[in-house]
């Protein structure tokens, strides 16, 4: 039976050692009573070992307390619990409140920072923020201006700053960052306005950038070796990216790295996806165009690539790479190894060996997905590793100025940067996905800095012939590619999931509801409606020797972007806004942080 090693091992993938990751987050973050991170932990499980909240009394939850943001649009992330305060951030502008536990959430603190309003117009699929960092008494931001600014956790003072970015040429921030040792690791996002993708790391002690290594371009700018950064297991080889575009399109091709982060303290390697090639019309840019679309594994202290792995080689739909890459010590085929699980946005479920880059499982987790037969898994193959694309859904081959129809995932995926949770008890993943297709018809587009760099035309609707709705929550085995369970929802699972040590799973939905079910069978426990759609993502923390639940409510992202930036026109919204109109009639916009308990 193939189950999770537990105990020691799991200990460290989880906790780290000091003497490689940063000691001040290693040790908050093994602090189960905390939420220091904002996926729980470096290896991005989203699991909590507080178990006083469990299956059995969860259906008594009640509403403790709440505090509102005072920001309208979409609020994703998390707040973080660092001893007896909570810090909550905000979408733009990028508000920051530290709040007294102990005070009945008395605030301490406030940052409010003074960015250019004209940055909301660059910013793509709403004015989100996917939360705050925590090392060495700061609290990180990273604002939409690309402001990397580091307050002072006990006051708000800020210590330092430095820009990423240009938000004049489209680069904006949406992303939370990771502190790994003495640096803090940030991304940056733009790929509908021609950026180049990037990672960066700059100096925790000022903010001094130390290493840059981008996307695509010559080798020495992505920082990889050659001979020794390897695809599949063999060496990438010279000037891999470039060779898989025309001309300087690498440029502007996009490959941004808005997603999440995830660390192995053990290996020293950091993980992370890279976004969609610009433009969406793959006519105007043939080949492979390396590396978007890519999981890279790079070493924390020097930025060089140990291996890359690409997902969707010229993409033809916007399927980013992005989502979170989640790190579990399990047994395969009856050997140990160090995983690697990751759910595309392309409608696949991917297992690796995170040592080595080895692809293991390539599934669709949903079985509506239809723009690929599978990945051929043969080692011994030409093509091994790559998507085979249904030519009736592939916009390349339809060409320019054709409508490709009925594409399932639609451009947001079968999951967008909605992060999963996996549970050492039951060795599951738990996925909130997106159920929807789209017609989608490239154009030819011009690049102009700062300006779209699109280049196609979407609508948005219910993956047809199933249950109707546009979302399921399912339960994952990643050692075999498997759904478990699913559970259909009415509109897509845009909220992050949580697992605890309770055997209770938690998320949150569109119209508002935080629910909780039963992590092996997935049977509703719990539902309660807060005042505005969730897609922020479920936390857990422990104070005064009680167990607490905590959501950020306030609907938006790209799936609520109808009603967060008032669009009507079906195709606004990247085609988001026709095929969730229907949201408007469960919710409203409103920025919230709803806190739960047990009674007495």
């Amino acid at each position: 039976m193939k189950r999770l090693l537990k105990g020691a091992t799991l200990a460290l993938l989880l906790s780290g050692s000091s003497a490689l990751a940063n000691d001040s987050v290693m040790a908050e973050i093994a602090k189960p009573q905390q939420w220091a991170i904002q996926t729980g932990d470096y290896a991005n499980t989203r699991y909590s070992t507080l178990d006083k909240i469990n299956k059995d009394n969860v259906k008594d939850l009640r509403v403790s307390w709440t505090f509102s943001t005072g920001v309208l649009r979409g609020h994703e992330g998390s707040p973080l619990v660092i001893g007896d305060v909570m810090f909550v951030h905000t979408p733009f502008p990028n508000n920051v409140f530290a709040l007294d536990l102990n005070d009945n959430g008395k605030i301490l603190w406030r940052y409010e920072p003074q960015q250019d309003p004209n940055v909301i117009a660059v910013m793509c699929c709403d004015t989100v923020n996917r939360g705050l960092a925590y090392a060495d008494g700061m609290i990180l931001l990273h604002q939409a201006d690309t402001t990397l600014v580091a307050l002072d956790s006990k006051t708000g003072e800020v210590k330092w700053s430095v820009k990423t970015g240009d938000p004049a040429i489209g680069e904006t921030n949406t992303a939370t960052v990771l502190p790994v040792k003495d640096k803090v690791i940030v991304g940056v996002s733009g790929g509908e306005y021609g950026v180049r993708g990037r990672v960066t790391a700059y100096s925790l002690a000022d903010g001094k950038e130390l290493w840059k290594a981008y996307s695509t371009g010559p080798d020495a700018e992505m920082l990889v070796d050659p001979e020794k950064t390897t695809v599949l297991g063999k060496p990438i080889g010279a000037d891999s990216s470039l060779k898989s575009w025309e001309g300087d399109q690498w440029k502007i091709g996009g490959g941004t790295t808005w997603g999440w982060y995830s660390y192995d303290p053990e290996l020293n390697l950091v993980y992370y996806g890279t976004g969609n090639p610009s433009t969406w019309n793959p006519a105007q840019r043939p080949g492979d165009n390396k590396w978007s679309m890519t999981i890279m594994a790079r070493d924390a202290d020097t930025g060089v690539a140990k291996w890359f792995y690409q997902m969707t080689p010229h993409d033809e739909w916007d399927f980013d790479g992005i989502n979170e890459m989640i790190l579990t010590n399990q047994t395969r085929d009856g050997k140990e190894r160090k995983l690697l699980t990751h759910f595309d946005r392309n409608g696949l479920g991917y297992t690796l060996d995170r040592e080595t880059g080895e692809l293991l499982v390539a599934e669709k987790y949903d079985p509506a997905v239809n723009w690929t037969t599978g990945v051929d898994m043969d080692p011994n193959s030409e093509t091994f590793g790559r998507p085979a694309v249904v030519a009736q859904y592939s916009t390349e081959q339809n060409g320019e100025d054709v409508n490709s129809t009925g594409i399932c995932p639609a451009a947001l995926g079968t999951k967008d940067q909605q992060p999963a949770a996996f549970s050492p008890k039951t060795n599951l993943f738990y996925v909130p996905t997106n159920h929807v297709c789209m017609d989608y018809e490239p154009f030819r587009v011009a690049y102009t800095a700062g300006q779209p760099y699109v280049g196609a035309t979407l609508s948005m609707f219910p993956a047809p012939n199933s249950h109707g709705g546009m979302g399921n929550f399912i339960a994952w085995d990643n050692t075999k590619g498997e759904i478990k369970w699913s559970l259909p929802e009415q509109f897509s699972v845009w909220s992050g999931a949580l697992a605890t040590a309770g055997d209770v799973v938690f998320y949150g939905t569109l119209e508002g509801y935080l629910k909780a079910v039963d992590a092996e069978t997935g049977k509703e426990l719990y539902k309660f409606k807060t005042p505005s759609g969730i897609i922020g993502n479920v936390m857990t923390y422990e104070h005064g020797g009680k167990q607490y639940i905590a959501i950020l409510s306030g609907v938006g992202g790209w799936a609520g972007i109808g009603l967060a930036a008032g669009l009507t026109n079906p195709n606004e919204g990247l085609g988001a806004v026709g095929g969730y109109a229907a949201l408007s009639q469960y919710t409203e916009l409103g920025g919230q942080l709803t806190v739960f308990e047990l009674p007495g």
